[in-house]
Protein backbone atom coordinates (compact mmCIF):
# COMPACT_ATOMS: atom_id res chain seq x y z
CA UNK A 1 0.00 0.00 0.00
CA UNK A 2 2.80 2.38 0.93
CA UNK A 3 4.74 1.53 -2.26
CA UNK A 4 1.76 2.28 -4.51
CA UNK A 5 1.15 5.59 -2.73
CA UNK A 6 4.80 6.58 -3.21
CA UNK A 7 4.62 5.71 -6.95
CA UNK A 8 1.51 7.85 -7.39
CA UNK A 9 3.14 10.86 -5.70
CA UNK A 10 6.29 10.51 -7.84
CA UNK A 11 4.24 10.39 -11.04
CA UNK A 12 2.25 13.49 -10.09
CA UNK A 13 5.40 15.46 -9.19
CA UNK A 14 7.04 14.52 -12.51
CA UNK A 15 3.94 15.64 -14.39
CA UNK A 16 3.93 18.98 -12.57
CA UNK A 17 7.63 19.49 -13.40
CA UNK A 18 6.93 18.88 -17.09
CA UNK A 19 4.07 21.41 -17.03
CA UNK A 20 6.27 24.02 -15.34
CA UNK A 21 9.04 23.46 -17.91
CA UNK A 22 6.55 23.83 -20.77
CA UNK A 23 5.18 27.07 -19.34
CA UNK A 24 8.68 28.47 -18.90
CA UNK A 25 9.59 27.74 -22.53
CA UNK A 26 6.34 29.25 -23.74
CA UNK A 27 7.00 32.45 -21.77
CA UNK A 28 10.56 32.58 -23.06
CA UNK A 29 9.59 32.40 -26.72
CA UNK A 30 6.60 34.75 -26.57
CA UNK A 31 8.02 37.33 -24.12
CA UNK A 32 9.14 39.66 -26.95
CA UNK A 33 5.67 39.78 -28.48
CA UNK A 34 4.02 40.30 -25.13
CA UNK A 35 6.49 43.04 -24.23
CA UNK A 36 5.74 44.94 -27.39
CA UNK A 37 2.02 44.94 -26.72
CA UNK A 38 2.18 45.61 -22.98
CA UNK A 39 1.04 49.21 -22.34
CA UNK A 40 2.68 49.21 -18.88
CA UNK A 41 6.21 48.61 -20.23
CA UNK A 42 8.35 51.62 -19.07
CA UNK A 43 10.54 51.49 -22.18
CA UNK A 44 7.51 51.76 -24.46
CA UNK A 45 6.16 54.66 -22.42
CA UNK A 46 9.44 56.56 -22.78
CA UNK A 47 9.58 55.93 -26.52
CA UNK A 48 6.00 57.12 -26.95
CA UNK A 49 6.71 60.30 -24.99
CA UNK A 50 9.78 61.05 -27.12
CA UNK A 51 7.83 60.39 -30.29
CA UNK A 52 5.01 62.82 -29.52
CA UNK A 53 6.94 65.47 -27.57
CA UNK A 54 8.39 68.59 -29.16
CA UNK A 55 12.16 68.37 -29.66
CA UNK A 56 12.45 72.10 -28.90
CA UNK A 57 11.32 71.43 -25.34
CA UNK A 58 13.88 68.71 -24.65
CA UNK A 59 16.70 70.12 -22.54
CA UNK A 60 20.09 69.11 -23.87
CA UNK A 61 19.04 68.83 -27.52
CA UNK A 62 21.61 70.27 -29.94
CA UNK A 63 20.38 71.60 -33.29
CA UNK A 64 20.82 74.54 -35.68
CA UNK A 65 19.27 77.85 -34.68
CA UNK A 66 17.01 77.71 -37.75
CA UNK A 67 15.21 74.70 -36.20
CA UNK A 68 14.30 76.51 -32.96
CA UNK A 69 11.43 78.78 -31.98
CA UNK A 70 11.22 82.30 -30.59
CA UNK A 71 11.93 82.51 -26.86
CA UNK A 72 13.95 79.30 -26.66
CA UNK A 73 16.56 79.32 -23.88
CA UNK A 74 19.89 78.12 -25.26
CA UNK A 75 23.61 77.92 -24.43
CA UNK A 76 26.89 76.71 -25.98
CA UNK A 77 26.33 78.69 -29.19
CA UNK A 78 28.56 78.55 -32.26
CA UNK A 79 29.85 81.71 -33.93
CA UNK A 80 30.53 80.03 -37.28
CA UNK A 81 28.84 76.86 -38.59
CA UNK A 82 30.80 73.77 -37.60
CA UNK A 83 33.24 75.69 -35.40
CA UNK A 84 32.03 74.38 -32.05
CA UNK A 85 30.43 76.17 -29.11
CA UNK A 86 31.99 79.54 -28.26
CA UNK A 87 29.33 81.65 -26.51
CA UNK A 88 27.37 81.23 -23.25
CA UNK A 89 29.33 78.38 -21.69
CA UNK A 90 29.91 79.72 -18.15
CA UNK A 91 28.15 78.13 -15.18
CA UNK A 92 24.48 79.09 -14.82
CA UNK A 93 24.29 81.22 -17.97
CA UNK A 94 21.83 81.13 -20.86
CA UNK A 95 20.81 83.12 -23.94
CA UNK A 96 17.44 83.74 -25.55
CA UNK A 97 16.23 83.79 -29.15
CA UNK A 98 14.42 87.08 -29.77
CA UNK A 99 13.25 86.71 -33.39
CA UNK A 100 12.05 83.84 -35.52
CA UNK A 101 15.27 82.30 -36.91
CA UNK A 102 13.94 81.80 -40.44
CA UNK A 103 16.18 84.50 -41.90
CA UNK A 104 19.87 83.88 -42.67
CA UNK A 105 20.74 85.46 -39.31
CA UNK A 106 19.17 84.92 -35.89
CA UNK A 107 18.90 87.62 -33.19
CA UNK A 108 20.04 86.36 -29.78
CA UNK A 109 20.20 88.12 -26.43
CA UNK A 110 23.36 87.18 -24.52
CA UNK A 111 23.60 87.02 -20.71
CA UNK A 112 25.17 90.50 -20.67
CA UNK A 113 22.07 91.93 -22.36
CA UNK A 114 23.85 92.48 -25.69
CA UNK A 115 21.85 91.49 -28.76
CA UNK A 116 23.88 89.70 -31.42
CA UNK A 117 23.11 88.46 -34.93
CA UNK A 118 24.37 84.90 -35.48
CA UNK A 119 24.21 82.71 -38.55
CA UNK A 120 21.09 80.52 -38.42
CA UNK A 121 23.14 77.49 -39.50
CA UNK A 122 25.10 77.62 -36.24
CA UNK A 123 24.19 75.02 -33.65
CA UNK A 124 23.26 75.57 -30.01
CA UNK A 125 22.13 73.49 -27.04
CA UNK A 126 18.71 73.96 -25.45
CA UNK A 127 18.63 74.78 -21.75
CA UNK A 128 20.80 76.52 -19.17
CA UNK A 129 24.32 75.62 -18.12
CA UNK A 130 24.37 73.77 -14.80
CA UNK A 131 25.61 75.07 -11.42
CA UNK A 132 23.85 78.47 -11.38
CA UNK A 133 25.14 79.19 -7.85
CA UNK A 134 28.76 79.25 -9.01
CA UNK A 135 28.91 83.06 -8.90
CA UNK A 136 27.52 83.18 -5.35
CA UNK A 137 30.57 81.46 -3.87
CA UNK A 138 32.60 83.67 -1.53
CA UNK A 139 36.34 83.28 -1.13
CA UNK A 140 37.33 82.75 2.49
CA UNK A 141 40.70 84.47 2.37
CA UNK A 142 43.20 86.01 -0.04
CA UNK A 143 44.97 82.69 -0.51
CA UNK A 144 41.76 81.14 -1.85
CA UNK A 145 42.07 83.15 -5.07
CA UNK A 146 45.68 81.98 -5.38
CA UNK A 147 44.50 78.38 -5.12
CA UNK A 148 42.32 79.09 -8.17
CA UNK A 149 45.35 80.33 -10.12
CA UNK A 150 44.44 84.04 -9.94
CA UNK A 151 47.44 86.28 -9.43
CA UNK A 152 47.10 89.77 -7.89
CA UNK A 153 46.46 92.74 -10.18
CA UNK A 154 48.22 96.02 -9.33
CA UNK A 155 47.15 99.34 -10.88
CA UNK A 156 49.70 101.15 -12.99
CA UNK A 157 49.06 104.50 -11.24
CA UNK A 158 50.11 102.89 -7.96
CA UNK A 159 53.57 102.00 -9.33
CA UNK A 160 56.74 103.97 -9.79
CA UNK A 161 57.70 105.44 -13.20
CA UNK A 162 60.36 102.78 -13.59
CA UNK A 163 57.72 100.02 -13.36
CA UNK A 164 54.87 101.43 -15.46
CA UNK A 165 54.21 104.42 -17.77
CA UNK A 166 51.29 105.44 -15.53
CA UNK A 167 53.47 105.52 -12.41
CA UNK A 168 54.81 108.51 -10.53
CA UNK A 169 53.54 112.09 -10.47
CA UNK A 170 51.31 113.85 -7.98
CA UNK A 171 47.87 112.42 -7.40
CA UNK A 172 46.35 109.70 -9.62
CA UNK A 173 47.06 111.15 -13.05
CA UNK A 174 48.02 108.77 -15.85
CA UNK A 175 49.75 111.50 -17.87
CA UNK A 176 52.51 114.02 -17.34
CA UNK A 177 50.63 117.29 -17.80
CA UNK A 178 49.98 118.52 -21.35
CA UNK A 179 52.66 116.20 -22.72
CA UNK A 180 50.82 113.07 -21.54
CA UNK A 181 50.51 110.07 -23.82
CA UNK A 182 47.24 108.62 -22.51
CA UNK A 183 46.62 105.06 -21.40
CA UNK A 184 49.54 102.74 -22.04
CA UNK A 185 50.51 99.14 -21.42
CA UNK A 186 53.45 98.35 -19.13
CA UNK A 187 55.54 98.22 -22.33
CA UNK A 188 54.48 101.66 -23.58
CA UNK A 189 51.94 100.69 -26.25
CA UNK A 190 48.60 102.57 -26.43
CA UNK A 191 45.62 100.60 -25.16
CA UNK A 192 42.65 102.57 -26.52
CA UNK A 193 41.21 103.43 -29.91
CA UNK A 194 41.31 99.87 -31.25
CA UNK A 195 45.11 99.65 -31.11
CA UNK A 196 46.27 96.02 -31.31
CA UNK A 197 48.47 95.13 -28.34
CA UNK A 198 48.63 91.36 -28.82
CA UNK A 199 51.17 89.40 -30.84
CA UNK A 200 51.11 90.12 -34.56
CA UNK A 201 49.57 87.46 -36.77
CA UNK A 202 51.67 85.88 -39.43
CA UNK A 203 50.81 87.14 -42.90
CA UNK A 204 50.23 84.51 -45.55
Amino acid sequence: MAVSLWRARAASSALSNVNNFTNAIRCRFFSSDVGNTNPHNPRDNIMNQMMYSDINSQIGSSMPLSSMRIGTIIHNIELNPGQGGKLVRAAGTNAKILKDPTAPYCLIQLPSGVKKLIDSRCRATIGTVSNPSHGDRKLRKAGHSRWLGRRPVVRGVAMNPVDHPHGGGEGKSKSSGKFGKGSRTPWGKPTKGGYKTGPLKRRK
